[in-house]
């Protein structure tokens, strides 16, 4: 049982990743895909930074008694796709803003019924 148990991170990241995939693919509604998207790309950070663990790592800094130290790129790897998370989820709700203005909806049923509709009349 202490196997299961000291994975728990891994866990966490199988969890959050299938919710997030179920939200993209079951959900209509566009925002909700977002959050979705934004669910599933939090479980990559945590899987990117379990996978760093060092066993009994320390911080980078030169220090007498210790022979193991951390690799903080993973670490800034990941505020760097923080931030592109953030600006990608910006541009995501700005255009579900414009495709509201389009359409009059943020449902994907609405917006492709008013496709084909405009399909039909050329």
């Amino acid at each position: 049982m202490d196997d299961l148990t000291g994975l728990y991170n891994y866990w966490i990241f199988i969890i959050l990743m299938m919710i997030g995939f179920y939200i993209v693919m079951a959900q209509h509604n566009l925002i909700k895909k977002v959050v979705g998207l934004n669910i599933f790309q939090v479980s990559v950070f945590v899987f990117y930074i379990s996978m760093s663990k060092v066993e009994d790592g320390s911080a980078p800094i030169i220090a007498d008694g210790v022979a193991v130290y951390s690799n903080p790129l993973p670490h800034v790897l990941i505020l760097t796709a923080i931030v592109v998370g953030v600006a990608t989820t910006a541009l995501a709700l700005a255009l579900v803003v414009r495709i509201r203005d389009a359409y009059g909806s943020i449902e994907e049923d609405d917006i492709e019924a008013a496709e084909r509709a405009q399909e039909k009349d050329f």
